[in-house]
């Protein structure tokens, strides 16, 4: 059976209504009947189970269970009492033919004898007549008519009807016989015997074909079996039914089936063959009977008997009127609900309706619908009538008129559909939808044309009236699911349910097929309004495309514009069955909201009409909006909320007062009611999808929000929007937006959306607030593995970390094991401890809820433009001159961080604040709601936000100008946090520590430092001690970013650092062994050595302080290819254990950062020396000889076989310090008055002594001479005079000297070399590398010299200055500023001196010194050892006419490492804005307000002097961190030019050291004059002979005397220091070993090498 009669059935049988009592009158009651109550019969009686109900409702029943039953006869049976004809007695007795013993087998027969013999009598004449050809056989059966009553035994019934049966067979009698015959057949006989009293019966009939002596009595005798026999079949299966059920055994058929079958058989053959002889009234009393049959039995053998009864009638006669109704409610009920037996019912139904009784069948089974208003639910028959109707139409009107079926008028089948609805019934409901269904055909395409022509509007409201009591619950939701709308029924679903799901099913299928015909026919179908207002009716059940047609059709005809006059109406059926229902598919929501919110400009307009003309409807935008946010804050679905909220927002653009107040509390709804679902305690991450294990989860932009988030988005874009709108709606949001922000109930993604916008505000010059996009954090995002990169390297280290801690746990398991018997416990607990605090750390998830660079931060774009109306601060004058404090201060007052409630939204009905044309925010209150989140702590997510994002808000001063003392609050719990350590702690599963959030809290109190000038002398003191503390600290990582800070309280709060400026070195000094923070520690000591305010007062032991660092550092470089060799060796063995790293070297320790120290060693070396020669530079004259001895021992080193060295930036180290130790002098240069003219002939010697070139110019005459001597730090000239004295007169002349020079015997006569032999060490010269080289007087040794000359005795640097405009961004338009602001020009100012380029005599760095072509002067600073040249883009010339590209400017910047950029364009620096391979760093200085172009040129002095700037190092990708304002740092412009001077050098030094990584060491321009120096000693030193004569003791040649020997003995008898020294010796002894460096080894000399170097103790 299908599973739509199955479901049916259950539901039948499940009702457990007994059938209907009452049967047609026609009908002779089966109780009326005389009955013989008779003895069960002998044979044993097969057991049928008990139906528990009868009539149609049973058949299926037992159908559905799958039990058959067996046909087996059974004879236990109550039959009527037939009185015998008197006409029996005239039956002839004489008889012809037969058998010989015929006669005496007559006689035996007859009455009288003893039954045996009859019987056996009987039997054998049953033979006789079959055999032989009789006459007269009706005397037979007058003497055998005894046999078959009921008081005889059995056999003898039996042998009775058998002979009877023959005889009848064989016999051919007359009418009167065959009368005879049949009124003893018929007559009473026992309820066994019925079948061969039936058998005789048909033998009689010659089934049904001749019924010739009573054929009048025959139908009604049938119509009484048939009662008869059913009740008597009946009342068997509920005995057989019983005693089955009592055994556990299968039932069978009983006998009395088969009885009754045969009966069935025997009527139907009557009536096919002799329907002549039924009046109407045995017809009708014929077909009560059956129907009642149908309407009892359980069997469909008995329905499809019953059936073709009927259909026999139909066929070959005619049901009488009276009959034809009930005929067609049984039949049609059987049709519908008993599936085997339905192309039997409907091949009945069929014949009925192709016969002249068409039209009457079509109307009575219209009326079967119709009628059943007045009934009601009247019981199940009336139910199964109704739907057996039903199925019989859905046919006829299939067939559509065809071969001879009546045409079913459509308008009254659907009338009548709507009249059947009355009846709430599922099923009905269910077999509607079926018929419906199918008068449109297969998939619409086989639609008649009658219907296409019809009006659908009834039939679509029967549809309705069915899906909502079937499919809908009481409140219109439906309570069936879409998605199973096309899906096969499950075996285990429930009757109930696969009704509705088979209801469901049609109804989708009617649906899809209307959806069809509308899109086949496009326009032109004329129920296209009908079949767009079924949709809308039962939008819950709407599939997504017809909900698209639905709404298109309303969008296409405008039907929700105001130029419809159902508009309204249209507004609310949209809204009502596509938005409000959330059961609908989201993007059929939104396009209902869309078709809805396109009118909402119309409105708006018709709305202001309204407002003019005082019109009745003038509140009709707020209803219209209402009607979209009422119900906002139950709306969970995100991306219809994004929508709705959107509309909100564009609402709120031009609302009015009040209606903006109702927007404002409708999107808070939404965070309230978000806030009541989700508990606060629950994390946001909980609604976020889950990622791997070990995972950091960053946040994306498909990630889910919360709706809280959404409406908070929402906000933030109706503050953007009213910037510039009446003020009191941007005060009004931003009082919301700090509630969200501060509240703990909000979702944690509602509160960092608000945070994202709340720190993006800045304020301009004149205080005017606007929005930036960036919050230029990404240093400190970096810090706590907030952006992409981080966060990878990150995760790349937790699993690097992961998989090492797995293979030490594993072998860590192993040693335990095998050392349990000695340390069982402790072993194992530190192995518990390892796994807990490491892997178990890492592969904890962490979802992070922000990420830097944020691209959706804002959800709108900001164009940076100022609001004119928004201020963060207002000074503002009354009238009369009197000062008005700031609005802020009067009108915005109020608790925002007190916990809401749905009440604390301003109501509608409550006055608006006043209007103002300026109005300043709340900036005040927002900076304590973020003070107090700092204090108390919140969501780490929250905490980190602010951690990361307020350093850089602090830097726009101007935003806080009227927040000073909470600026003040904020420094004190700042200090407090850190002092305390009482901050928060992050989670572990973030892969933080306590450091890190200390590293943010010291940036933040780093910007609160520009707020110094407001700061008391205690406060001040109490910054540098925080400072201070972070230094060597219990937190890893916070000394670099402490020591940073202390390089801008030096320049900033002087005073503050000199006095603790003690404990700064002693702490520094004690981490010095962490290599992470060297060139910090340098480049702080570099900036202090240039500020000697600080340290007036140090004494000796903090100088010596100062260069122990240095010397450490140096250690640490020098000892850094030992490591690395080490490295190498260790990591050749695959099995070698992992040394213990320390924590300074660890990659979680720099989070990342490369370490430059490691790096780039050569900038630590060189930075290192750099500090030395400057704090040697800081000593006062008279103590720099003292620190000599101690300095040059630490200049030394050993190598790995114990050997001293020296490197050569120690040897050009010591030769400056012998240049200063004795005298604050610059260098000399030669007298241009020392010519031939004044003092004759001059001749002119070079030598090599030590590590200089000595140049003696002689005058021969007078003993005037000068001496230039030129060392690698240096070149100094001096004039001496010999004084010589006459000579007395007895004193005779060297005839030779008289002769060869012809001169007067009083002249002195005087060469260059005689003064280098008196001032160089008398004789002995114990060895050759002590002696001065003498170099010849040739073009080689000048053009030597001149080379020699132009490297200059300082380190020059180039460095790019750059003017950013207002809104500038491109290079070209940058490049052309010939000016700038007035800060920019005192900044130039300050950075060095405006030199004169044209004919100047130093390193211009590129600077056309002869024809101006780069201007005429150029800003030059230069100190002992550094010169800086800086490349002024605005000083040099611009001609975009001849330079358009400005080529000129670019070939300079482009080629400098390092560019200053004075970025006043409002707008965050791009490091790519000037595209060059050299430039490695920019220097980014930006003011920390933005200002136009004519603002800056308006600043008066005193605003000049308040000024602070921003600071910023970028550099080129993969560059390390090399500067203290890496992070950004706030400066004064005040100090800003020394600081950034500085900067620029360092970052100068590093760029050369650098650039020269791959191919070499840079070398400085000392070591370059120290090298050509030693070429030249190389090139002219004396060769050895190989003979040497002896020499005598005590001289070089000496046994037992060696090198160091010679050289001391040359130091204690030279004369004077002033050619040869301890450096310069040094420098002979590195000819011989090498030109970087001079080794030494152990002998047996008393005096080392650092003996050799220390000047100071012969000086």
């Amino acid at each position: 059976m299908s599973f739509l009669s199955r479901w049916l059935t259950s539901v039948t049988s499940a009702e457990g209504s007994p059938p209907p009592a009452s049967i047609p009158a026609s009908i002779p009651e089966v109780a009326s009947l005389p009955e013989v109550l008779m003895s069960p019969p002998s044979r044993d009686v097969a057991q049928t189970p008990e139906p528990k109900s009868s009539g149609l409702a049973s058949v299926f029943k037992s159908f559905a269970s799958g039990n058959k039953l067996s046909r087996t006869p059974n004879a236990q049976t109550v039959g009527p009492i037939v009185q015998p004809v008197s006409g029996a007695g005239d039956i002839q007795s004489s008889v012809c033919g037969g058998p010989p013993s015929y006669e005496r087998l007559f006689e035996q027969l007859k009455i009288g004898n003893p039954v045996g013999v009859r019987i056996a009598t009987a039997e054998s004449l049953r033979h006789a007549v079959q055999d032989y050809p009789l006459s007269g056989v009706t005397t037979i059966f007058k003497e055998a008519q005894d046999l078959i009553e009921p008081s005889k035994p059995p056999e003898a019934r039996v042998a009775g009807f058998q002979l009877f049966t023959t005889c009848v067979q064989n016999a051919t009698a007359t009418d009167p016989e065959r009368l005879a015959f049949f009124k003893v057949l018929t007559s009473p006989a026992n309820p066994a015997d019925f079948d061969l009293q039936l058998g005789a019966l048909v033998e009689l009939g010659k089934h049904g074909k001749d019924l010739s002596g009573f054929h009048y009595q025959i139908v009604p005798l049938l119509t009484s079996w048939l009662q008869q026999c059913f009740r008597r079949t009946a009342a068997a299966r509920s005995k057989a039914g019983k005693q089955a059920k009592a055994k556990g055994k299968t039932a069978q058929q009983i006998d009395e089936e088969h009885d009754l079958s045969l009966l069935f058989a025997f009527i139907a053959d009557v009536i096919k063959f002799s329907f002549f002889v039924l009046s109407e009234q045995d017809t009708a009393e014929l077909i009560s009977v059956v129907l009642n049959i149908c309407l009892h039995t359980p069997l469909s053998s008995d329905l499809r008997a019953c059936i073709g009864v009927i259909d026999a009638i139909i066929t070959f006669g005619e049901v009488p009127p009276s009959s034809l109704p009930d005929c067609i409610k049984v039949i049609s009920s059987i049709h519908c609900l008993v599936e085997d037996i339905e192309p039997a019912a409907w091949n009945t139904m069929a014949n009925f309706s192709t016969s002249h009784n068409g039209q009457t069948v079509v109307k009575v089974l219209l009326d079967m619908l119709r009628n059943t208003s007045a009934a009601g639910d009247a019981g199940n028959q009336k139910v199964r009538e109704v739907r057996g109707a039903l199925s019989v139409l859905q046919k006829l009107f299939a067939q559509n008129g065809k071969e001879r079926f009546p045409l079913v008028p459509f308008t009254q089948l659907v009338s009548a559909l709507d009249s059947v609805t009355a009846v709430e019934h599922a099923k009905i409901d269910s077999d509607v939808m079926r018929l419906i269904l199918s008068l449109f055909g297969e998939d619409g395409h086989d639609m008649e044309q009658n219907v296409m022509e019809e009006d659908w509007a009834v039939l679509f409201d029967v549809v309705a009236k069915c899906s909502h009591r079937a499919l809908e619950t009481s409140d219109g939701r439906s309570i069936f699911n879409r998605s199973r709308l096309t899906d096969p029924l499950t075996n285990d679903e429930t009757t109930e349910h696969s009704l509705t799901t088979g209801l469901a099913q049609n109804l989708y299928s009617f649906i899809t097929r209307i959806e069809k015909v509308m899109i086949r026919a496009g326009s032109d179908l004329l129920q296209r309004e009908a079949c767009v207002r079924f949709f809308a009716h039962i939008h819950v059940h709407l599939p997504e495309s017809c909900a698209t047609i639905v709404i298109n059709h309303f969008m296409d005809y405008r039907l929700c514009y105001p130029s419809d006059l159902k508009w309204k109406d249209n507004v609310k059926t949209i809204l009502g069955a596509f938005f409000s229902d959330r059961n609908q598919p989201t993007h059929i929501r939104l396009h209902a909201l869309k078709a809805v919110t396109e009118v909402f400009q119309v409105v708006e307009m018709m709305d202001e009409e309204d407002e003019i003309g005082q019109h009745e409807d003038s509140d009709l935008i707020k209803t219209f909006v209402a009607a979209i946010l009422d119900d906002i804050g139950d709306e969970k679905d995100i991306a219809i909320l994004q929508e709705t909220v959107s509309f909100a927002v564009a609402v709120a653009e031009n609302a009015d007062d009040s209606l903006f107040d109702y927007v404002i509390r409708a999107v808070r709804g939404t965070i309230l009611s978000d806030r009541l679902q989700s508990p606060h305690t629950s994390p946001v991450s909980s609604r976020q999808p889950l990622l791997g294990t070990g995972m950091i989860s960053p946040v994306s932009s498909n990630a889910v929000q919360t709706p809280s988030n959404v409406a908070t988005k929402g906000l933030v874009q109706i503050f953007m929007k009213a910037m510039d709108k009446p003020t009191y709606k941007a005060v009004r949001v931003f009082e919301e937006l700090l509630w969200i922000a501060n509240s703990i109930g909000c979702e944690i993604d509602a509160r960092i959306s608000s945070l994202k916008m709340l720190f993006r505000l800045r304020a301009d010059w004149a205080n005017r607030l606007h929005l930036v996009l960036s919050t230029e954090s990404e240093g400190l995002a970096v810090s706590l593995y907030r952006t992409t990169a981080s966060l990878a390297r990150k995760q790349a280290a937790d699993e690097a970390t992961q998989r090492r801690a797995s293979r030490t746990d594993d072998n860590g398991v192993s040693r335990v094991s095998r050392s349990t018997s000695f340390e069982h416990s402790q072993p194992v607990a530190r192995q518990s401890y390892r796994t807990t605090s490491g892997l178990t750390r890492i592969v904890q998830r962490n979802h992070q809820m922000w990420m830097y660079p944020d691209a959706d931060a804002l959800p709108v774009d900001t164009s940076g433009k100022a609001s004119s109306l928004l201020a963060s601060y207002l000074e503002e004058y009354t009238d009369d001159g009197s000062r008005r404090h700031s609005i802020q201060e009067e009108e915005n007052s109020g608790e925002l961080d007190q916990e809401p409630d749905a009440t604390n939204a301003p109501q509608q009905d409550e006055p608006s604040p006043p209007k103002r044309r300026k109005i300043a925010l709340n900036i005040t209150k927002y900076l304590e709601t973020i003070t107090q989140l700092l204090q108390n702590g919140c969501d780490w997510e929250v905490y980190s936000f602010i951690l990361v994002h307020l350093p850089s808000q602090l830097t726009n001063q101007a935003l806080f100008r009227g927040s000073i003392d909470q600026i003040r609050i904020l420094r004190e719990i700042v200090c407090d946090l850190l002092k305390n350590n009482s901050f928060e702690k992050p989670p572990g599963s973030s892969g933080l520590r306590k450091s890190d959030v200390a590293i943010c809290l010291f940036q933040i109190l780093n910007m609160i430092l520009g707020y110094h000038h407001h700061f008391s002398k205690a406060d001040q003191d109490e910054i540098v001690r925080t400072f201070l503390q972070g230094i060597g600290s219990t937190w890893e990582r916070t000394s670099k970013s402490c020591i940073h800070a202390l390089s801008i309280c030096s320049h900033e709060i002087p005073g503050s650092t000199s006095k603790a400026l003690v404990t700064i070195l002693q702490q520094m000094s004690t981490i010095i062994t962490q290599s992470h923070v060297a060139i910090h520690i340098l480049e702080f000591l570099a900036c202090l050595a240039r500020m000697p305010d600080l340290y007036v007062n140090f004494r000796e032991e903090e100088y010596r302080t100062v260069f122990a660092i240095c010397f450490r550092y140096l250690q640490y470089v020098r000892d850094q290819p030992n490591k690395e060799m080490r490295e190498a060796a260790r990591n050749s063995y695959p099995h070698a254990r992992n040394p213990v790293v320390l924590s300074d070297h660890t990659s979680s320790e720099s989070n990342f950062q490369p370490n430059t120290s490691d790096d780039l060693p050569q900038y630590v070396h060189a930075l290192a020396y750099h500090v030395i020669i400057f704090w040697f530079l800081s000593l006062r004259l008279n103590d720099r000889a003292g620190q000599v001895s101690w300095i040059a021992k630490n200049l030394v080193s050993l190598d790995e076989h114990g050997k001293e060295k020296i490197d050569e930036q120690a040897q050009v180290t010591l030769d400056f310090m012998q240049r200063v130790a004795y005298a604050d002098v610059d260098e000399s240069a030669a007298d241009p008055t020392f010519t031939k003219e004044r003092f004759g002939e001059i001749l002119k010697k070079r030598w090599i002594v030590g590590q200089s070139i000595v140049t003696v110019e002689q005058a021969t005459r007078g003993g005037w001479a000068q001496i230039t001597k030129r060392q690698p730090s240096g070149t100094s000239c001096y004039i001496i005079r010999e004084k010589f004295s006459r000579p007395p007169p007895h004193q005779n002349q060297v005839p030779n000297d008289t002769i060869r020079d012809a001169r007067p015997s009083d002249a002195n006569m005087v060469l260059p070399s005689h003064l280098l032999l008196q001032l160089s060490a008398s004789i002995p010269q114990a060895g050759e590398s002590a002696r001065p080289i003498s170099l010849p007087s040739d073009s080689v040794v000048d053009r030597a010299v001149r080379s020699f000359d132009r490297n200059f005795t300082v380190d020059g640097h180039k460095v790019g200055v750059i003017y950013i405009g207002e809104n500038q961004t491109q290079e070209v338009e940058i490049l052309s500023n010939i000016m700038g602001s007035s800060e920019y020009t005192a900044f130039l100012s300050g950075l060095g001196t405006l030199t004169k380029l044209q004919g100047a005599n130093f390193n211009t760095q590129g600077l056309d010194r002869f024809g101006n072509s780069d201007g005429e002067y150029a800003f030059c600073w230069r100190d002992r050892v550094t010169e800086i040249v800086f490349h002024v883009t605005t000083q040099m010339p611009t001609n975009l006419d001849h330079d358009p590209q400005c080529i000129g400017k670019k070939r300079h910047i482009g080629n400098d490492f390092v560019n200053i950029i004075f970025n006043n364009s409002g707008l965050p620096f791009r490091f790519d804005t000037f595209p060059s391979e050299f430039n490695y760093v920019n220097i980014v200085i930006t003011p920390e307000s933005r200002a136009s172009f004519v603002a800056t040129r308006r600043r008066t002095s005193a605003n000049i002097k308040n000024a602070f700037y921003k600071v910023q190092t970028m550099s080129k990708p993969g560059f390390p961190e090399i500067s203290p304002a890496a992070e950004t740092k706030i400066m004064s412009l005040a100090a800003l030019p020394g600081f950034i001077r500085l900067l620029a050098l360092n970052a100068s030094v590093f760029s050369l050291v650098w650039a020269n990584k791959a191919g070499g060491e840079h070398v400085s321009s000392w070591r370059n004059r120290l090298r050509e120096i030693n070429r030249l000693r190389e090139k002219y030193r004396l060769k050895s002979t190989a003979s040497t004569p002896t020499s005598p003791p005590g001289t070089a040649n000496a046994p037992g005397q060696n090198v160091r020997d010679s050289l001391n003995s040359i130091r204690r008898s030279s004369v004077a220091n002033f050619l040869t020294n301890s450096s310069e010796s040094t420098s002979q002894r590195s000819s011989v070993l090498s030109t970087a460096e001079t080794e030494v080894g152990p002998g047996s000399s008393e005096e080392s090498i650092v003996e050799t170097l220390d000047f100071s103790r012969w000086a």
